[in-house]
């Protein structure tokens, strides 16, 4: 019974742990790195600029094509027989 009780114990500690490690305040691992200066600055925008003109000429997606569509029948719907 102690056994157990211990495993349980060790079980919650260990879950319990990781949960709270969540919630903790961060700590800035950035701290002493000196703000980017307006060259940088202007060099991240011109590389952002790049980025989207890149991605704007992407071609759009082609539509999926299926072979089976004209030979798949469609799905028999349910009849109802109402009598009035």
């Amino acid at each position: 019974m102690l056994r157990k009780l211990i495993q349980a114990a060790a079980i919650i500690a260990l879950l319990s742990g990781t949960a709270a490690a969540q919630f903790m305040p961060g700590i800035p691992l950035n701290a002493d790195k000196p703000p980017p200066t307006p060259e940088e600055i202007e060099k991240q925008k011109a590389i952002d600029r790049a980025y989207r003109s890149a991605a704007g000429k992407i071609p759009d997606k082609k539509p999926v094509v299926d072979p089976w569509a004209n030979i798949r029948t469609a799905p028999a719907t349910a009849t109802k027989n109402k009598q009035q």
